[in-house]
């Protein structure tokens, strides 16, 4: 307990100053290792695009039920929908932000791999820790492309979107209604494409964090 405590009160201290360098030294000495950090962070960025799938599904259906509007209140479902898309645009942003905090420990990892490797005297054992560098290197590498192949899916979709809530916001009514059903299927396409995506990052994310904790 004692032990979460000192990480969490780091975190908050040294994030709030922005050091990353500091940040990964004092955890450190708490017993918290740069490989610890990397597999919740590339945890996180699951989960936040696990979320992103689950939050651009649910705007597609309330874009839905505008578009299917059939008497009511137009108001309230048009308000129903951009709401979702703000959720959405949320949603995005997070997803961006902790791929970024995957790369930034990534780096750091990395060179501290490099750097430990030409301490090691014996042949053998430096030959062992540079293949699985290079290996893990080969993984992060294709993990990455993956995650920013999916993160690239989610601006268009989100154009489109904000482009429809704008159209409708000075144009509510059946026949402005009317004219944004053509895209529609567009955007229900998009959409499964950037779940698709998402489940292929998903997956290799749950491999890579397997391969990190393996090599313990």
């Amino acid at each position: 307990m004692k032990n979460r405590l000192s990480v969490a009160i780091i975190t908050s201290v040294l994030l709030l100053s922005g050091c990353q360098s500091a940040y990964y030294g004092a955890m450190e000495k708490v017993g918290y290792h740069k490989r610890d950090i990397m597999v919740d962070r590339v945890s996180d960025a699951k989960e936040s695009q696990q979320e992103a799938q689950e939050q651009f599904s649910s705007a597609l259906e309330e874009m839905q039920a505008l578009l299917n509007h059939d008497g009511g209140d137009l108001q309230s479902a048009y308000n129903k929908a951009k709401e979702e898309y703000e959720a959405s645009q949320e949603a995005a942003d997070e997803v961006s932000s902790r791929i970024n905090k995957v790369e930034d420990v990534a780096e750091a990892l990395f060179d501290e791999w490099q750097t430990e490797i030409g301490e090691i005297s014996k042949a053998s054992l430096r030959r062992n820790s540079e293949a699985k560098l290079r290996e893990t290197q080969r993984s992060y590498t294709q993990l990455m492309r993956t995650m920013r192949r999916a993160e690239g899916k989610m601006a268009p979709i989100l154009t489109a979107m904000k482009d429809n809530m704008l159209y409708l916001k000075h144009n509510l009514n059946a026949q402005a209604i009317g004219a944004i059903k053509g895209e529609f299927a567009s955007l229900q396409t998009d959409i499964a494409s950037l779940i698709n995506e998402m489940n292929k990052s998903i997956a290799e994310s749950t491999q890579f964090i397997e391969s990190l904790e393996g090599a313990k």
